[in-house]
């Protein structure tokens, strides 16, 4: 029986066999070909073309400061550039004053598009270059790049680092180093090589150019954060007051609503001689009532606070309001600041909702009092109009004795945004603001009835702040 013949254990490999040099070959044509492909995208995709440097800035000399810097950059270097390449070098005089032209007229370019602004000065300072290498003057001289050139390409490059990004900077900065490179090659005997000055140079300005930009778009970026945050937080503070007003005000409704369930159960019983149809309807207003009382308790566990829950005390207890005045004053007069309390001669009774904002105004003002002005005399007066129609609230502090720490950090609410806000649920007016002698004043005008439509907006700002 035949056999075929075994093969060796260590044959050479052959054709396409085993790992030669044609794969890694392969992938480093690969990996040039995605490099030149990056490089072209980067140096062919110019960030925010047609806008000026500095474009955004409010000052109108700033915004000016790129152009006049730009022309008078080509005003200066256009000639002198004619002048180096015609004398010094020996250059054609249309050819200098050309190639002078294409180096340094594309400056005025590079305040809005600097990136297309490089590709001409790039391509005229390799085609000056190129023509200087048929001069005769080119010898003990700078070559590749004049000393014009080399000015005119570094402030270029200023303009750049300010408007692309960083992976464009390096695709700019390599290609300049490619072409000083490439140069060597071709370079005239007796000359003096330049392109590693050039390299070097354009390097260190376009990263410290690019470190200066994104250290501005990161300041910029956290003002507009810190605006964003302190817009979220004002309405976040917002919102949280209406949530407590809402919270307060849930007695004053729900007595309202338990005084109309116990006067339609009784009134059958009150009134003799109902027909039977009345009494329907009494003993339905009376269920509607506390369907009505039990859909508010629910609302109230939405707007209560997980830590008002927590506390329970304050929620529980009864709202105050302008009879509980003298107790608040007594108070603000043992945190040591001296105040004058001055009431109505008769006793006023105004509806619970004004009742309760009346106290609250007068509340947050003190606290503000004690917050930032320890130690101010200040004056609280409640009055109301000679008709009877409105409530007046007045608070005025002086300025403080003497500059010192605040004695109290916390306060009950947020100072004039409360306050705005209970002001408008009652349809009344505010007016806050310093006074000439470094004091303050809080001044509302609250209806004693409130109209049904009391929630119009007031003014978007009042003077002053809490």
């Amino acid at each position: 029986m035949n056999r075929p013949p075994s093969t060796p254990a260590h044959q050479p490999a052959g054709p396409g066999r085993g790992t030669g040099p044609g794969p890694a070959r392969a992938r480093a044509l690969r990996a040039a070909r995605q490099a030149l492909r990056v490089l072209a995208v980067e140096l062919g995709t110019p960030t925010e073309p047609g806008t000026p440097l500095f474009g955004n800035v409010q000052n109108p000399w700033l915004r000016r400061l790129p152009y006049l810097v730009a022309f008078a950059f080509a005003v200066s270097l256009l000639p002198s550039g004619i002048n180096v390449l015609g004398n010094d070098y020996g250059m054609n005089g249309g050819l200098a004053g050309a190639l002078s032209t294409a180096q340094t007229a594309p400056l005025l370019l590079a305040v809005s598009r600097p990136l297309q602004a490089w590709w001409v000065i790039f391509a005229a300072d390799v085609v000056g270059a190129l023509v200087l290498t048929g001069v005769d003057g080119v010898a003990g001289r700078a070559w590749p790049w004049p000393p014009t050139a080399i000015v005119g390409y570094v402030a270029l490059m200023v303009a750049l680092s300010l408007r692309e990004r960083r992976r464009t900077l390096i695709a700019v900065w390599l290609t300049t180093g490619v072409a000083g490179i490439l140069s060597e090659m071709i370079t005239p005997e007796g000359s003096q090589s330049t392109w590693v000055l050039l390299f070097v140079l354009s390097g260190v300005v376009l990263m410290m150019g690019a470190t200066l930009r994104e250290r501005g778009d990161a300041q910029r970026k956290l003002i507009e954060q810190e605006t964003i945050s302190e817009a979220e937080r004002a309405r976040r503070t917002l919102l949280e007051e209406r949530t407590r007003i809402a919270r307060e005000l849930h007695d004053v409704v729900a007595h309202h609503m338990s005084v109309i369930t116990v006067q339609a159960d009784s009134a059958p019983y009150r009134i003799g001689g109902l027909p039977r149809e009345a009494q329907e309807e009494f003993g339905s207003i009376a269920a509607t009532a506390r369907e009505s009382l039990a859909e508010m308790r629910r609302l109230l566990g939405v707007l209560r606070s997980e830590e008002t829950e927590r506390q329970g005390g304050p929620e529980k207890a009864p709202q105050p309001g302008i009879g509980m005045l003298p107790k608040l004053v007594e108070g603000t007069v043992r945190a040591g600041v001296p105040v004058e309390l001055v009431l109505p001669e008769e006793p006023v009774a105004p509806e619970p909702a004004v009742d309760l904002s009346a106290y609250r105004i007068v509340q947050e003002a003190l606290a503000n009092v004690v917050r930032h002005a320890p130690g101010a005399r200040t004056r609280v007066s409640v009055t109301t109009a000679a008709d009877g129609s409105r409530l007046t609230v007045l608070v005025v502090n002086s300025a403080p004795p003497a500059p010192s720490a605040p004695l109290e950090t916390t306060g009950t609410g947020h100072g004039l945004i409360g306050m705005r806000e209970r002001v408008r649920l009652v349809g009344g007016t505010l007016d806050t603001g310093p006074l000439p002698d470094g004091g303050f004043r809080v001044a509302a005008q609250l209806p004693l009835t409130p109209p049904p439509t009391a929630a119009a907006p007031l003014p978007a700002k009042d003077s002053g702040s809490a």
